[in-house]
């Protein structure tokens, strides 16, 4: 040892192995490393190889590097090999630290299948899964096998654009002759467009006081009573819609009809008593 740099080391043979050097640069390969170093926009990382492979290619020892660049010689030394090996490539390391991955690819598409299944079709007395309810049935799947922690399979499930939502509904008819009458209303609205109606009923409406606005101090405004008797009883509304006119109206009732009479005072709106009708 010298001055606190290590110049040779010793080979098992006995001979001396020669200290550990950058090769010799090209002008391109200069000009760039420069660049590194004097502007400096090129992150921390690569501003500091480039300062190590130039400081190497000019022969300056490993153990002097690692004291400029504040790191440890066998740093120096590997940054020095990567670049006789890659070239300029060695600027940009990659790195990959950790244990390798436990769920690859195939585990992972496994995963986001069993999420959009149904509980109940894998055999859980469960409606919907937690995160942590999902991780420990992969964890004890007999098919499949897949050990997950929660914050992992959270971040799977948002790679794949699976979120937790609410289940949503929708209604199918059971009449055999369903599409016959479908095909019958597309005739009918073809050849007859200004003749046919469609008519609806809502309810039942609760007659209660709204909130208004007017004018009032500031933070006193006028106030109702939460509770009060409703002696009003309910409405229904009945509303009739003409498809060739696009013109909507209805009436206010206070018994619920039936919903396949058309109200005769809907009728009376339009006075052609032939029109034909789409429920």
């Amino acid at each position: 040892m010298l001055g606190g740099d290590v110049v040779a080391a010793e080979h098992e043979d006995g001979s001396m192995a020669e200290p550990v050097r950058a090769r010799r640069l090209t002008e391109d390969e200069g000009r760039r490393l420069l660049n590194y170093v004097r502007r400096g926009k090129q992150g921390t990382i690569r501003m500091r190889r480039a300062m190590i492979i130039l400081a190497s290619s000019s022969g300056t020892p490993a153990p002097s590097i690692a004291r400029l660049v504040a790191a440890d010689p066998d740093t120096v030394r590997d940054v020095i090999h990567d670049f006789n090996a890659r070239g300029l490539a060695a600027l940009d390391p990659s790195w990959a630290g950790g244990r390798p991955r436990l769920i690859g690819p195939d585990d992972e598409a496994f995963v986001v299948a069993t999420a959009r299944a149904r509980p109940a079709r894998s055999g859980l007395p469960l409606t919907r899964s937690s995160l942590r309810k999902l991780a420990a049935h992969l964890h004890r799947n007999p098919t499949r096998r897949v050990r997950i922690g929660r914050e992992r399979l959270r971040q799977i499930l948002r790679e794949h654009g699976i979120s937790f939502q609410r289940t949503r509904t929708w209604k199918t008819s059971n009449d055999p002759a369903f599409d016959a009458k479908l095909d019958r209303i597309d005739e009918v609205l073809t050849r007859f467009p200004k003749r046919c109606f469609a008519f609806d009923q809502f309810g039942p409406l609760s007659i209660r006081p709204h909130h208004g606005s007017g004018w009032a101090p500031k933070t006193r405004p006028d106030r109702l009573p939460a509770t009060y008797r409703r002696t009003h009883g309910i409405r229904y509304f009945h509303g009739c819609y003409s498809i060739g006119g696009d013109e909507l109206w209805g009436v206010t009732r206070r018994r619920k009809a039936a919903t396949t009479a058309w109200p005769p005072s809907n009728r009376s709106g339009r006075p052609d008593p032939t029109a034909h009708r789409s429920t």
